[in-house]
């Protein structure tokens, strides 16, 4: 297990002697999350590196999954959408099967923790069914900045009986009558995904899955996702194509609780197919990080072509990596780029602002160097694991202080 210290040579020693000052007043206390689902999806990864390093500083801290139907998943993917500007068809039956869902669970889960914090709208309504002693906390990182009025005013009769809400931006507030705490997500530099990788490795996973590196490459990597604009991808690659010979890379896994991921998979396989044929474009849809890691350092452009995007992992994963990217200027992606300075940003619907600006890079890379460094930089400032640590343990102390 990663401990606190691991992170010193990354970070430095005064946050992680921060850290151990801030978790004085919470050793021993206990801390549950609860969230849908266990893999895919950028909260199961904060999840797997945030909990072991609370259990590090000396909290009892411990993580569980939702349990639910393939129903109550397709609900809640529906709740997903229209949180995010979808339209949706409330029905009784979809609020009850959502809300007994969550009763269910309650039978068997014994929540007798110092502090709860539920993740996103599927274990909302567990609030209801506890007597609760202890502060429970909501942390949303779904994009809200245009929910469906509708389904808000419905999972808001669950939020009033938080003591918290966590979002990750400024634009997320939603009338909620008490304070809502912005926290952006982070990313773990010492997982797979984002770890220092050998050349050796590197060759070897490329040769294993048949990923040719003849040409320049553009990667998207993403959940298969409507929200994350597959089509529109393929649509700006074939812009860029025209200029320059290159090829596409779209990587992605399905979430345990997404069930439209399949579905969409396969419309973008059908889309692409004249493409394919040619080895122009290469869809991948497993998950192996590593694979991942190496795709956001061999490529010569990371897109992210985001429609809503509550933050985007992907993007600060690349920047990690020191590689140009190019993405949509929605949601939490302007938290993370500064436009031409540490990368660049277009409206959703500009694909010839996307493909302009990819040519540009292909064309010449090392212009682009220095671009990459400074994405580096800002994550090292910003978005670690180590930060986000700190913020909980802030956010606990706060809390443990008013009551």
């Amino acid at each position: 297990m990663k401990t606190v210290n691991d992170y010193r040579e990354i970070v430095g020693d005064k946050i992680i002697s921060d850290l151990y000052k801030k978790s004085r007043k919470l050793s021993g206390k206990s801390v549950v999350h609860i969230n849908s689902t266990y893999y895919g999806g950028g909260v199961a990864e904060i999840l797997s590196s945030l909990v072991p390093l609370m259990n590090d500083v000396g909290l009892d801290a411990g993580w569980r999954t939702l349990r639910g139907s393939p129903d109550v998943f397709s609900i809640t993917k529906k709740f997903h959408n229209a949180l995010q500007g979808d339209p949706i068809h409330l029905t009784s039956i979809k609020k009850k099967l959502y809300t007994e869902t969550n009763e269910d669970f309650s039978t068997y889960t014994h929540l007798d923790h110092d502090f709860v914090i539920i993740h996103d709208p599927q274990p909302l309504p567990l609030i209801k069914f506890y007597k609760r002693k202890q502060p429970w906390i909501w942390r949303c990182h779904i994009d809200l900045s245009h929910p469906n009025e509708k389904l808000w005013h419905f999972l808001k009769g669950f939020i009033l009986q938080y003591d918290d809400v966590i979002i990750s931006h400024e634009s997320y507030r939603n009338n909620i009558p008490f304070e809502e705490k912005i926290i952006s997500p982070v990313i773990d530099p010492l997982t797979p995904k984002n770890m220092d990788l050998s050349e050796r490795t590197i060759n070897k996973y490329l040769h294993k899955y048949k990923i040719p590196t003849d040409k320049p490459l553009i990667t998207q990597i993403s959940r298969f996702d409507k929200w994350k604009d597959p089509i529109g991808v393929i649509n700006t690659f074939k812009l860029v194509k025209e200029k320059v010979d290159c090829r596409l890379i779209l990587c992605g896994s399905m979430a345990g609780d997404d069930p439209e991921g399949i579905k969409i998979f396969e419309n973008v396989e059908r889309k692409a197919n004249n493409l394919i044929e040619k080895g122009d474009v290469i869809l991948l849809n497993f998950d192996n990080n590593i694979l991942v890691n190496i795709l956001q350092r061999i490529s010569d452009v990371i897109i992210q072509k985001s429609i809503r995007e509550g933050f985007g992992l992907t993007i600060t994963e690349a920047l990690w990596k020191e590689t140009p990217v190019v993405a949509s200027n929605v949601g939490g992606i302007p938290l993370q780029i500064t436009d031409g300075e540490d990368g660049f940003l277009f409206e959703p619907n500009d694909l010839d602002g996307f493909a302009k600006k990819i040519i540009e890079i292909l064309k010449d890379p090392e212009a682009y160097k220095e671009v990459g460094k400074k994405g580096k930089e800002k994550v090292r400032n910003n978005f670690l694991i180590t930060r986000l640590l700190g913020d909980y343990l802030d956010l606990l102390n706060e809390t443990l202080d008013c009551r």
